[in-house]
């Protein structure tokens, strides 16, 4: 059996020492770490999890990769045509990680009815657009479909649907402007499904119809779109897939990644990545100082024994080893409550959502949670290590206690 820690549980499992002048500072030690940990878990989970829903919602709308024409063109209106006979169409097989490629078309319009009217960009889609994020935004109606034969289905946000006082089985009509010295195109559209995705940026913008309306709208040919829509399978590689995917396609054609295109909203949600950072390592440092203290305390509480000790021949090494086996049974047992308490408040705000958000300013409705074991091993193991490591030096005093005055010490 390891000597040092035979000690190390002898001191533990003492009632003398639970009762002790130490017991209120060790407790204090203890809460620290467990309060520690719970705020650095709140801290990553909801951090990381409102990155993953603002990247989750943009891309929604518009793909990891952009491409479009190689042109001036500033505005979310599509106008110079692309034909869908190319080499990257309907499957990128060129550059690996490419889940899904759609062609899509905008153009912008006015919603008018008896009492108001809103402008709104009309998004064409087509059977092969990706309805899989929607189906999460939809809170009426249904999914439109599109299939071989035109029809005037529709999907619009809350927020227009609000505005106009729509719902779910309304029709209304959508003006198309054109040349100063022609008349609007006028086209009907009959709702079928209302979506909130939280984002107002995009809900205030968009309602989805099908891409046939757009084509005949420009005069295009059912083989042509206004651009295209990529799906990568891990945002992590966003830069490099948006590098291989320009290399892959015509000279006419250019390739935007999402996080270009949005660049405030990205750089943006990169500040968490700072915040969560500074939390963790003020936690570490406050858990790391009560530990300190709670060690100090424990030495001067032993100081009698370390003197026997000593005066038996056991090396200074060997000493600060029993405090430190004592201490890291200690900050173990914060961790453990921490993780408790911590996960257990992520679960029930993951799964009940009791805490919202002002989607003003945040872009969702409640406070996302993402948990995931790698970044939940990595605080533990990393708090465990550097509250250890910092005690490392406190334990040093020990290596100045003299056995005479130690043994005499009261």
């Amino acid at each position: 059996m390891n000597f040092e820690r035979f000690i190390a549980q002898r001191i533990i499992g003492s009632k003398t020492y639970k009762n002790s002048v130490s017991g209120p500072i060790i407790k204090i030690g203890i809460v620290a770490i467990a309060i520690g940990i719970i705020v650095m878990l709140v801290a990553t989970a909801t951090g990381f999890g409102l990155q993953k829903k603002i990247r989750e919602k943009v891309v929604a709308f518009n793909g990891h990769v952009i491409i479009n024409n190689f042109d001036a063109n500033a505005s979310d209106e599509s106008q110079v045509p692309i034909s869908l006979e190319q080499d990257f169409y309907p499957e990128f097989k060129s550059v690996d990680g490419i889940e899904h490629i759609q062609g899509v078309a905008t153009k912008f319009g006015v919603i008018r009815t008896l009492d108001g009217f809103e402008g709104a960009i009309a998004k064409g889609v087509g059977k092969d657009f990706r309805w899989t994020s929607f189906q999460e935004f939809l809170v009426e109606g249904r999914l439109p479909v599109y299939e071989d034969k035109i029809n005037n289905e529709t999907l619009i946000s809350s927020y227009l649907a609000n505005r106009m006082e729509f719902k779910v089985g309304d029709k209304f009509q959508m003006l198309f402007g054109e040349d100063l010295d022609r008349p609007p195109r006028i086209r009907s559209f009959e709702i079928v499904g209302i979506y909130n995705s939280g984002f107002q940026e995009l809900d205030e913008k968009y309602c989805l119809v099908d891409l046939r309306h757009i084509q005949r709208l420009n005069r295009w040919d059912s083989d042509q779109v206004g651009g295209f829509e990529v799906f990568i399978s891990s945002y992590n590689e966003l830069v490099e897939k948006g590098d291989e995917i320009y290399a892959e396609i015509p000279s006419t054609l250019n390739a935007t990644t999402v996080s270009d295109k949005y660049f405030v909203i990205f750089e943006w949600i990169k500040i968490f990545d700072n915040n969560i950072y500074a939390i963790i390592a003020i936690m570490i440092l406050v858990a790391g100082i009560n530990m300190i203290t709670a060690l100090l305390v424990l030495i001067l509480e032993r100081t009698q024994m370390i003197g026997i000790l000593k005066a038996l021949g056991h090396s200074d090494w060997g000493i600060r080893k029993v405090f430190l086996y004592n201490a890291a049974y200690l900050i173990g047992l914060g961790l453990l409550w921490g993780n408790i308490i911590g996960l257990g408040l992520l679960f029930i705000q993951k799964y009940f959502k009791l805490f919202p958000l002002n989607p003003d300013n945040y872009y969702v409705t409640e406070a996302p949670v993402y948990l995931s074991l790698d970044y939940v091993l990595y605080l533990n193991l990393g708090t465990f290590c550097l509250c250890l490591f910092m005690l490392i030096v406190p334990s040093v005093i020990v290596t100045r206690i003299s056995p005479v005055k130690a043994i005499r010490f009261d």
